[in-house]
């Protein structure tokens, strides 16, 4: 079999296996491939050479090109709007569990319990506000 054909199936190969292990590099180091593929069927016949194309090239998009190529694979977190906080900041909960000040408590918010704290006492059933959130966690206030 054709070398060239090898490298070109290692590089099918590679960006196949990116969709079951998602991290956006197999997809570069199978362009790399495919990239010393194209080379080899231009007459760079020597493998040593081949193999240091292919581990530079593979090298170079990994580093350079990931970052900007990483969110078409998996999503962005904003939107035309701005931050995805916005989907958060500024809707009422309703307090499932009291919030002390330094201690957490829970919270209600779209059906979903989240974990919630506070800068003030917010009694269990009563209403409050986001201001923020940190991953899991919202920070809220009595509501006015």
């Amino acid at each position: 079999m054709d070398s060239a054909i090898i490298w070109f199936l290692i590089g099918l190969g590679l960006i196949v296996a990116e969709l079951a292990i998602p991290g956006v590099i197999l997809v570069f180091i199978g362009v790399a491939a495919w990239i010393v593929a194209i080379l080899d069927w231009c007459g760079v016949d020597s493998f040593s050479i081949q193999l240091w194309i292919f581990g530079l090239v593979s090298i170079a998009l990994v580093v350079f090109a990931r970052r900007y190529v990483k969110g078409w694979f998996r999503g962005s977190e904003t939107t035309s709007e701005g931050d995805v906080d916005e989907e958060f900041v500024g809707k009422v909960v309703s307090v499932l569990e009291s919030i002390e000040p330094g201690d957490f408590g829970r919270v209600e918010l779209k059906g979903a319990h989240w974990k919630a704290f506070s800068d003030v006492s917010i009694p269990k059933g009563e209403k409050a506000v986001v201001v923020a959130r940190d991953n899991i966690t919202l920070e809220v206030k009595p509501r006015s």
